[in-house]
């Protein structure tokens, strides 16, 4: 099984978002990243960067409560899988987290793309 490099962004995004929705949970930092999150889809309204509909449903769901928003996070369904491609999180974990996810996920997905 050979993993394609679109599989492999896929993979490493769930899993900084899961990261993500660890962070959300733990109490006033969690709180701050909504926060900002929150305060990033506002700039994005208007801007032409970002399409609309992202926009609107990441103010969406940024309403709702934190269990829902880190279920929406951690969703490997397709709805989920592109918002995280313009996730207003980026920033919330610091690059020593992302390179160890990254090598992390790229190490796992080598070792099933090996398997028979």
């Amino acid at each position: 099984m050979t993993v394609t490099r679109h599989e492999l962004a896929e993979e490493r995004s769930l899993a900084f978002h899961r990261a993500v929705a660890d962070k959300l949970r733990a109490g006033a930092e969690g709180a701050r990243l909504c926060a900002r999150a929150r305060e990033r889809v506002a700039s994005w309204r208007g801007s032409p960067l970002v399409a609309a509909p992202y926009v609107e449903a990441w103010q969406a769901w940024l309403a709702r409560d934190l269990d829902e928003l880190c279920l929406l996070l951690v969703d490997p369904g397709e709805h989920a899988r592109a918002l995280r491609q313009v996730s207003p999180f980026a920033g919330a974990l610091d690059a020593r987290e992302r390179w160890r996810i990254w090598r992390s996920v790229g190490a796992s997905l080598e070792s099933r793309g090996s398997e028979p």
